[in-house]
């Protein structure tokens, strides 16, 4: 495994992915209606370093990673003004076969370190089709409507996943917070893909 590539170089203010020319026109989000108020990640998932991390701690069972991803993640990320901390659910099934969610453990370390109350606020459908190998239109409706409220949200919530890809699952998770009450949604990544 290589170094770590960090997305601390400028990068879109809107959707988080690197700028390449500029920051305020980003052509991956020009034109579309993002779930979320703003995105950000630590490093770049298209990197051997970046995605054996995100592999490691999501499909192989290496959730020790969790702790120094999000301390990674808190020394890159500004802690965004928020009034608590949520994650992408996974279906049931997917998290029964794993044993554990990376998402929420990602939000409980970050939780600690940004001095943020972490509170499950989402629910998932038993099973849904996994988003790995979909066209970004197929990400969308994959998962349109996929996340429901566990109870009324108020305030300001920052959403935490483990890769920012197409945005599909972050927005439709952060339209769900915000039809339940949420000012505002602000997503947080380990690793985001440069070419979604």
């Amino acid at each position: 495994m290589g170094s770590l590539m960090l997305l601390d170089g400028p990068v879109c203010g809107r959707c988080g992915r690197p700028a390449i020319r500029s920051v305020a026109d980003c052509a991956a989000c020009r034109g579309h209606r993002l779930g979320f108020a703003s995105a950000a990640a630590a490093l770049r998932y298209d990197d051997d370093a970046g995605r054996a991390l995100v592999h490691g701690l999501k499909d192989g069972g290496l959730r020790g990673l969790a702790a120094p991803a999000a301390a990674l993640m808190a020394l890159v990320l500004a802690r965004p003004d928020a009034d608590v901390l949520t994650w992408v659910p996974a279906d049931p099934i997917r998290r029964a076969l794993r044993g554990y969610h990376p998402p929420q453990l990602l939000a409980e370390q970050l939780s600690e370190r940004w001095g943020l109350p972490a509170r499950p606020l989402l629910g998932a459908p038993l099973w849904r089709r996994p988003q790995r190998g979909l066209t970004r239109e197929r990400r969308r409706s994959n998962v349109r409507r996929a996340f429901t409220a566990l109870a009324p949200v108020s305030g300001r919530v920052v959403l935490v996943d483990d890769v920012h890809t197409t945005g599909a699952t972050l927005s439709a998770a952060a339209r769900a917070l915000r039809t339940a009450g949420a000012d505002a949604v602000f997503a947080v990544t380990l690793a985001r893909a440069d070419d979604c």
